[in-house]
């Protein structure tokens, strides 16, 4: 059974773009890669064919769990969502309780996340200990390091 994943539009789309430039584009050069190897000669003894042939396995298998996730996907509907709590998709705007360091972040589900552009996976530590906080509420994360407070500044869609 596949499990569930919540994606924006976007990035539902992104997947499915990504999946059909590996059907395309990337299957019929590594069966391409497999026939020049095989046109070599002796298969026994061909590690270029050996290496294509594990190479089609890579590509096969990175599909395979692209078609999964697809199975799995979800768009979220923004607008059946309760805006005063912090959930996926939830723009959030934190404080560290340490440092005093105000830092924003959109909550997206694991295939979308980019800590570069501000987008934290809800299955990332932090994320775990944002969703069902409200503002003005201290979420205590478990980090590696050990807690970690924040406060809940502001929640936007």
């Amino acid at each position: 059974m596949s499990k569930v994943s919540y994606y924006t539009p976007e990035g539902l789309k992104k997947l499915r773009d990504e999946l059909s430039h590996l059907k395309d584009k990337e299957r019929p050069r590594a069966s391409q890669a497999i026939a020049e190897a095989r046109d070599k000669g002796d298969l026994s003894e061909n590690a270029e064919y050996d290496a294509a042939k594990e190479a089609q396995g890579m590509l096969e298998m990175k599909i395979s769990k692209l078609e999964e996730t697809l199975a799995g996907a979800r768009v979220i509907d923004e607008s059946q969502m309760d805006s005063s709590k912090i959930l996926v998709l939830s723009k959030v705007k934190i404080k560290n309780q340490s440092n005093g360091a105000e830092m924003n972040y959109t909550l997206v589900a694991d295939g979308e996340a980019d800590l570069a552009s501000g987008k934290l996976s809800v299955n990332s530590p932090i994320g775990k200990g944002l969703l069902g906080k409200t503002v003005g509420d201290i979420a205590e994360v478990q980090v590696p390091n050990g807690v970690i407070k924040f406060e809940i500044l502001e929640i936007s869609r």
